[in-house]
């Protein structure tokens, strides 16, 4: 019987010889892939995690993951609702760590467990208001295709089919606090749509219709001026056009006339205390990150700047709706920096 011999002493000399060359052609492409200023392809080119930001991140995830209990839920101001659960569990997604391994593993697992353990079995419906279903719904989708949860594909599949079917019977063609709600307003209905965007990032079937009946409703709301309103043009709120300089950006009309007003007037608001901040600067972040880089790159070195001066010494961030949706909204605020959630793609 032939034996087969080993490569690397086929052929003798001729072998040695070949080797020698494709060590010599392999310098040569490393030459030629040198950047023009002289830089390695082995160096990282991209934008660095800036160091006061990593360590606010990381103090604010260990606040979240030491005060959660065995259940998934907080034991602060509105801790235990599934939407407060569910931006805490993006925040931890979003630091880019392995969700099935680690350091956040347990508690993104014990998070995902309540909002699942919160939706109904029939309907799908999650929690008591469409804020919390939307923001559930959106960790669900953003966690679907990482997180190793058999459980996650059906519960979003059901939840979404939930949204679909409260516009579906809503006059305005948008969202409000029940599935039955007949009126709408912009900030659920940011929620609803941006969970929407999501999900079909994630691979499910979202249909155009429900996504333009939903920006045809913000654009219903949005002034002159270029601000959006609550429930109507007028009056417009810095979290409403945030919302709605969001979603134009993620249905890819930045160009439009609309979406180019509400971004001139979101770049008028100034960073500033009040009961809806923190509800504003997470979709403000991502507002400026899909718009214009180069205006994000300022507004970010800004934000930071004034979460910095308000966090506090075990990390965590104080608002009106409670320190578990201030510290994750704050966070998720930041989380585009480290561009890991699909929802951040541009």
């Amino acid at each position: 019987m032939r034996h087969r011999e080993s490569p690397e002493w086929v052929g003798g000399a001729r072998g040695i010889r070949c080797g020698l060359r494709y060590l010599l052609c392999l310098l040569v492409c490393l030459a030629v892939l040198r950047t023009a200023d002289g830089q390695d392809i082995f160096s990282y080119h991209g934008d660095p995690i800036p160091a006061d930001i990593e360590r606010m991140y990381i103090k604010g995830l260990n606040y979240l993951v030491k005060t959660q209990a065995a259940n998934g839920t907080w034991s602060a101001s509105k801790g235990s609702e599934p939407g407060v659960v569910g931006v805490a569990v993006l925040a931890m997604l979003a630091h880019g760590d392995d969700p099935n391994f680690g350091p956040y593993s347990q508690a993104i697992t014990r998070g995902l467990t309540h909002i699942l353990n919160s939706a109904d079995g029939t309907s799908g419906y999650i929690g008591t208001t469409m804020y919390n279903h939307g923001f559930a719904t959106l960790a669900l989708a953003e966690a679907y295709g990482s997180v190793n949860d058999p459980r996650l594909g059906p519960a979003l599949k059901k939840a979404v089919a939930l949204i679909l079917a409260a516009q579906s019977r809503n006059s305005r063609g948008a969202w409000r606090y029940s599935p039955t709600s007949t009126d709408a307003d912009t900030t659920v209905s940011g929620a609803q749509i941006v969970a929407l965007f999501a999900a079909r990032n994630a691979g499910l079937a979202v249909p155009d219709r429900a996504l333009k009946r939903g920006l045809d409703f913000v654009r219903s709301c949005q002034g002159g001026d270029g601000g959006v309103g609550y429930t109507s043009a007028g009056n417009a709120s810095a979290p409403c056009t945030a919302i709605g300089s969001l979603v134009f950006a993620l249905a890819k009309q930045r160009t439009a006339t609309e979406s180019k007003a509400a971004f001139r007037h979101l770049q008028q608001i100034d960073l500033r205390r009040g009961s809806h901040l923190y509800y504003y600067l997470y979709y403000a972040a991502q507002a400026f990150f899909h718009v214009d880089m180069d205006a994000w790159q300022i507004w970010n070195k800004k934000n930071a700047r004034a979460l910095a001066e308000t966090q506090q010494a075990d990390g965590h961030w104080d608002g009106s709706q409670g320190p578990v949706f201030s510290t994750s909204m704050a966070l998720l605020s930041m989380a585009v920096n480290y561009r890991f959630l699909p929802i951040y793609e541009r």
